[in-house]
């Protein structure tokens, strides 16, 4: 068992990092276009609302929080000194924990139920999915049966995440945990591990460059109702303004 815990913790963790850091250099480097997510929008987009902004939203906020427990431990477990502050955050976490599992299961059901959507879908992408969606019930199950998650993380996980930073695994806390939290502590080194080969490397690519970028013009240089009548089925001349 120890044996295993080595492997699951120790090893494996660094080996997640490594191929996650030198895999997203090679890929960046030598197949930068396939970094972003593929948009798939314009194939079926009725549903996509409602999958992708619960999703997405609920995801961010939750993998903030976690990170928050990470970097600044002392202040999440000052927050949680009061216990009406500690319920709302637990409450409020959990609540957006569902909303990442609504979010998800509707991104599902549509890529599974949708042809056009199915067809541009990989192996890859169904196992980040279902990777996905077991961490998120995961998770869910670990709010609800070991409570106040927040102050936990912080006091016995950060420091854990700190020594193999540090290249000194402290592991005794992590070894004694429930298995449910191993098995969520595995899976979210198993998603770094999976970003290069995967979609999820759009992460590192998000366009914050449109945030202060000028507004594009675009200019038509030619008549377009010459060019072709919206109003008719088709028209003689090549369309050039679709």
């Amino acid at each position: 068992m120890n044996a295993l815990n080595a492997f699951l913790f120790v090893a494996f963790p660094y080996a997640a990092v490594l191929v996650f850091v030198i895999g997203l250099a090679i890929r960046y480097r030598h197949r930068g276009f396939t970094i972003s997510s593929l948009s798939s929008q314009f194939l079926e987009g009725r549903r996509l609302f409602w999958g992708v902004v619960p999703f997405h939203v609920g995801l961010l906020i939750i993998l903030t929080g976690h990170l928050l427990a990470f970097l600044v431990p002392s202040s999440i477990l000052a927050w949680n000194a009061e216990p009406v502050r500690l319920i709302i955050l637990e409450v409020s976490a959990f609540a957006f924990g569902l909303s990442v599992l609504v979010g998800l299961g509707s991104l599902m059901f549509r890529r599974f139920t949708e042809s056009r959507v199915r067809a541009v879908t990989t192996r890859m992408d169904i196992a980040v999915e279902v990777l996905l969606l077991t961490q998120i019930i995961l998770g869910l199950w670990v709010a609800l049966g070991y409570r106040w998650g927040s102050s936990w993380f912080a006091a016995d996980l950060s420091p854990y995440l700190w020594s193999l930073f540090a290249l000194k695994p402290e592991t005794e806390a992590v070894y004694a945990l429930p298995w449910v939290i191993k098995l969520h502590i595995f899976g979210a080194f198993l998603l770094i591990f999976m970003v290069p080969f995967s979609r999820l490397a759009h992460i590192f690519v998000a366009p914050l460059h449109y945030l202060s970028r000028p507004y594009q013009q675009v200019m038509w240089n030619w008549d377009r109702g010459a060019i072709r009548d919206p109003n008719t089925a088709w028209s003689r001349a090549r369309p050039r303004n679709n």
